[in-house]
């Protein structure tokens, strides 16, 4: 693992990812980058991300180089760059091999379904997101 990012995750290249070109269609770089916050969730904070009230507010991706099925799989980088009081930017590497194929960046929020406002992130959250950046 790179010493820029504190998790990282390898997903399944599959043949409903590759487009008529024959590489991976550039939207599901978005899907790769949802699945590694799933794991980072899962893993890091122990929560489900369909048990969290989270929106993604922003998705930047910068496309390097194709991937293509017989990469067989992807592994996707992660780092929290920043923690805000409701919300969370993370950074993304994709790598296909030993290229990268992609860097992203996304922020999510955290809100309060009902009132349809951000709200405060828990602490145990920021505790255990601070807690894996320092090492």
């Amino acid at each position: 693992m790179s010493d820029d990012f504190e998790y990282e995750t390898e997903l399944q290249v599959r043949f409903a990812d590759i487009d008529a070109m024959g590489h991976v269609n550039n939207a599901t770089y978005a899907t790769y980058l949802e699945q590694a916050r799933v794991d980072y969730y899962a893993d890091v904070l122990g929560v489900g991300l369909d048990d969290i009230d989270t929106v993604l507010v922003n998705l930047q991706i910068d496309y390097r180089h194709e991937i293509r099925l017989d990469h067989e799989t992807v592994t996707v980088a992660m780092a929290v760059s920043s923690i805000g009081e409701s919300s969370v930017t993370v950074t993304y590497q994709v790598r296909a091999g030993d290229r990268v194929a992609a860097t992203a960046e996304t922020t999510q929020v955290y809100v309060d379904p009902e009132a349809g406002e951000s709200r405060p992130l828990p602490a145990v959250w920021v505790e255990q997101m601070e807690a894996l950046r320092a090492d």
